[in-house]
C-alpha cells in the first residue's frame, strides 16, 4: 500500500492512484481511515462499504492542481456550506475548490436497497435561499463557484412551500436559481395558472425529471416573466387574422403497464425573442405580435401514469 500527499493532508492506505502528467493525483482508493482538513470542515474518505446501502468502496477524485474533485464520506459528517451546516456522505467541488454539491446519504440502490430505505434514514434540513428560510429532505444541494445556492433536489413526497413571481407555489422535485438569487425554474406539485405572453396556460408537468431540481418545467427570466411552461391541459391554436388556425396540443400516450389507460405526454411552451416555440422545434415558433393565439382547454379522459403495475 502506498501514501500519497494531498494539499489537505497524507492519505495512507492508498491501493491505486492514477497521475496527471504533473504528477498530482488523479484518483485513489484508501483502504485505512484518513483526516483530510479541508475549509468545509475535518472529513474522513470512505474506507469500507459498512452495509447493504452502501456496499461500493468508492474512489477520491482530485483536479489536475491537486483539490478535491469529489470524495465520499465514511459516516456522515457536517460540512459547512455557505447557506448552512449540512450532514454529508458525498460531497463534489468546483475547480477553485469551491463546494459543488452535497449530498446528505449516498446509498447504492439495488433490489436490496430502494430509494424508499434511502428517504428513511434521510433528515429534514433547514437551510437559507434567496426566498426564504425553507425546511425539507434534501437529495442534494448544489452551489456555483461563487458559493450563491444553485439549485435544491428534493427526496420524492417532499413538498416546499416558494415565494415565487406568479405567487406562493406549492413545489415538489427542486427548485433551482440564477447565480444572481432570482428563481430560474421550479416544479409546482399541483397545476397551476399561469399568466403567458399568449394567455393564461394551466403549468403541469405529470413525469418531471427526477434526477435533480436543476432544471424544472416552469422557467423563469431573471426578471420574474416566463420563459417557458409544461402544460398537459391546454392546446394553442395559432392563426393569422381571418385564417384557419394550427393547433398545438399535448400528447398522449399508453400507461406503461399495459393497460387501457392512457397518459399525456406535456407539451414545452418556451418566449424568446417576442416569438412562442411549441414542443422546442424552430418550425413550430411563431412571432407572438403577427398571430393570433387561443388557449383551449382539452377534455380528454387522460391519467397520471403509473409505474407500479402490482
Amino acid at each position: 500500500m502506498n501514501s500519497v500527499m494531498t494539499r489537505y493532508g497524507e492519505l495512507s492506505g492508498v491501493e491505486f492512484h492514477t497521475l496527471f502528467s504533473n504528477g498530482k493525483t488523479d484518483g485513489c482508493l484508501v483502504t485505512r481511515p484518513n483526516l483530510l482538513k479541508t475549509p468545509y470542515g475535518e472529513i474522513v474518505p470512505q474506507y469500507e462499504a459498512e452495509d447493504m446501502g452502501r456496499r461500493t468502496l468508492k474512489p477520491m477524485y482530485f483536479y489536475k492542481d491537486g483539490s478535491l474533485k469529489s470524495v465520499a464520506l465514511q459516516t456522515q459528517s457536517m460540512i459547512d456550506t455557505p447557506v448552512g451546516r449540512f450532514p454529508a456522505e458525498l460531497v463534489t467541488f468546483h475547480k477553485n475548490g469551491a463546494i459543488r454539491r452535497v449530498f446528505p446519504l449516498d446509498g447504492s440502490l439495488s433490489g436490496f436497497w430502494s430509494w424508499q430505505n434511502e428517504f428513511a434514514l434521510a433528515e429534514a434540513a433547514t437551510f437559507d435561499t434567496p426566498v426564504g428560510r425553507l425546511e425539507a429532505k434534501l437529495i442534494n444541494i448544489q452551489f456555483y463557484e461563487s458559493g450563491a445556492l444553485k439549485s435544491i433536489t428534493l427526496w420524492p413526497g417532499q413538498v416546499i412551500t416558494l415565494s415565487t413571481p406568479l405567487g406562493d407555489i406549492p413545489v415538489r422535485k427542486g427548485v433551482a436559481f440564477y447565480e444572481s438569487g432570482e428563481i430560474r425554474s421550479f416544479e409546482p406539485l399541483k397545476k397551476t395558472a399561469v399568466l403567458t405572453p399568449i394567455g393564461q396556460v394551466l403549468a403541469y408537468d405529470n413525469e418531471p425529471n427526477g434526477i435533480h431540481g436543476d432544471v424544472n418545467s416552469v422557467q423563469l427570466a431573471p426578471d420574474g416573466s416566463i420563459e417557458a411552461l409544461s402544460t398537459v391541459d391546454h392546446a394553442v391554436v395559432v392563426s393569422l387574422p381571418d385564417q384557419n388556425g394550427e393547433v398545438f396540443r399535448p400528447g398522449v400516450k399508453n400507461n406503461v403497464c399495459g393497460d387501457e389507460r392512457k397518459v399525456s405526454v406535456p407539451m414545452k411552451i418556451r418566449f424568446e425573442n417576442n416569438r412562442v416555440v411549441f414542443h422546442e422545434n424552430p418550425r413550430f415558433s411563431f412571432e407572438i405580435s403577427k398571430y393570433r393565439f387561443r388557449i383551449k382547454a382539452l377534455a380528454e379522459d387522460i391519467n397520471e401514469p403509473v409505474y407500479s403495475c402490482g
